[in-house]
């Protein structure tokens, strides 16, 4: 009898254990660029906030606008008190006004999502030595086009970078929105 109660015992202290805490990654750099409505943005404006980022530019013909299709469903299915953050990798084409066009042209809530633009060295930056995303730029050209990460990155209030995901496969969307509600 009382190897079933211990046995018990342990069950019942092995069940109501927590899930492990997310891994904290980096800290996000600081940074100001311009969102899509010429408004400027900082980290420090997103501080308190859980938001999740990623990086495309407008017109890419491969895997943006299937992560930008990923980000409206979260978009949809976040808490509405996470932020969605989307940084272009060709500034030079993604200007305030044509990122303004594009946010219209998926549905993006104005006030959850961002979609920012800048200083190319500044994106490059951001994306290479703060978000530690590969980019490679070969002129943006069609036969050299921009290459860069299909990952969505969650970060923490803290601005504290707290986990990475696939943007184009469903199961790990799926635990990035699982994530980004423990942290909201």
């Amino acid at each position: 009898m009382k190897f079933i109660i211990a046995a018990l015992s342990l069950l019942l202290i092995v069940s109501c254990k927590r899930a492990p805490d997310l891994e904290t990654f980096y800290p996000v750099p600081d940074f100001s660029l311009t969102d899509q409505t010429d408004k400027t943005v900082t980290l420090q404006e997103l501080k308190g906030k859980t938001w999740v980022a990623d990086f495309i530019f407008t017109n890419c013909g491969g895997t943006c606008p299937v992560m930008t299709g990923e980000m409206r469903k979260l978009q949809e299915t976040l808490p509405a008190n996470v932020r969605l953050v989307s940084f272009t990798v060709d500034p030079a084409r993604d200007t305030t006004k044509v990122l303004a066009d594009y946010a219209a042209e998926h549905g993006a809530n104005r006030d959850r999502w961002l979609f920012l633009t800048g200083d190319k060295q500044a994106l490059y930056d951001i994306c290479i030595k703060g978000f530690k995303l590969p980019l490679e730029d070969d002129a943006g050209t069609p036969l050299e086009p921009i290459t860069h990460s299909t990952r969505f990155v969650l970060v923490d209030g803290q601005g504290q970078i707290r986990g990475y995901y696939s943007g184009t496969e469903a199961q790990e969307l799926n635990r990035l929105a699982a994530d980004a509600k423990k942290l909201s």
